[in-house]
């Protein structure tokens, strides 16, 4: 009886279908705190990796800026589901009453704000604060309604000598592609691969997500949207979770649950035993439990009585 309460319940809460239907464009970057928060970076990143792959998604990096030390001062990285985009993902289904599978995005959305580390550094005996920062956002499929978002006619596409290390063929070729959304002032700039065709791909990826995702926060803006308490109010400056290595803890911030084993977490993949995967369910609990109390109070709103002495015009 309380598992199908459950589902009536989910059936009537608004859905976003991005969580079910979006693939997912990744942006990390490194903090305060130096080269230890680029460090910290590329675990994090590391732990994306093998969570996606974990789920049968493909993790596709996009661009790269690494350190001497192998550390990464940023990144950006698509997340795509075998079936490409709309549907078909076979993805997770954090509990019985969540309806269908989720997707790339849905599932990793939540990572989105500031991480916060707490360790000793190798050459240090004090222990150092650092964060990084995640930037989670719905991809835009490879259909027409991409091409609807971003025309041709709004966009300047400007090719460059690739800069940095890289072998021979970045003094002698124009393989690096920079592309600017004209409207907003986006950019959006791969130097990555040797191949000009491939860097523009990816660039139009995640210029694509870019765009999309300040659409959809103007669209939010204008219609009074705002994220409730709990959850915090969107804004990816907000610190989420604390990985405190002293203690060999970890702290979402948000629903206020703690886990215990980092290294097993980082590497742990997919379900509870991963860092998403741990927190991710909580997460969702709080997000239908504030939206079913959005839809209580907009009722409670519409079924006011008029003040009574109130007299009718003629």
């Amino acid at each position: 009886i309380e598992e199908f309460g459950a589902k009536m319940q989910e059936a009537v809460l608004p859905k976003n279908e991005d969580d079910f239907g979006c693939d997912a464009v990744m942006e990390i970057r490194s903090g305060t705190g130096g080269e230890e928060a680029c460090l910290f970076c590329g675990e994090l990143m590391d732990a994306y990796e093998k969570t996606s792959k974990g789920m049968g998604w493909k993790f596709e990096i996009l661009s790269t800026a690494k350190t001497d030390l192998g550390g990464i001062k940023e990144a950006a990285v698509a997340i795509n589901s075998s079936g490409g985009g709309g549907g078909g993902y076979g993805g997770f289904e954090d509990d019985k009453a969540a309806g269908p599978p989720l997707g790339p995005y849905g599932y990793f959305k939540f990572e989105s704000g500031v991480h916060r580390v707490q360790r000793v550094p190798v050459n240090d005996v004090r222990i150092h604060t650092s964060a990084a920062s995640v930037a989670v956002l719905p991809a835009p499929g490879d259909s027409g309604a991409n091409a609807d978002l971003l025309p041709s006619s709004e966009l300047r596409i400007e090719t460059m000598r690739a800069s940095g290390a890289g072998g021979q063929h970045v003094n002698t070729t124009d393989s690096a592609v920079r592309i600017t959304h004209i409207p907003t002032g986006i950019t959006a700039a791969i130097q990555d691969e040797r191949s000009q065709h491939k860097n523009k791909a990816k660039a139009m990826k995640l210029i694509s997500a870019r765009v999309r995702d300040k659409v959809l926060a103007d669209e939010a803006k204008e219609r009074g949207d705002a994220k409730n308490a709990l959850l915090g109010g969107g804004d990816r400056s907000e610190r989420i979770r604390t990985y405190n290595y002293p203690q060999d803890r970890i702290t979402d911030h948000r629903c206020k649950e703690s886990e215990f084993g980092i290294s097993k977490m980082l590497a742990g993949g997919t379900n509870e035993d991963g860092v998403v995967g741990a927190f991710s369910p909580f997460l969702r609990d709080m997000e239908r439990k504030e939206l079913l109390a959005a839809l209580e109070e907009e009722e409670r709103r519409n079924s006011r009585p008029e003040p009574k002495g109130k007299k009718k015009r003629k």
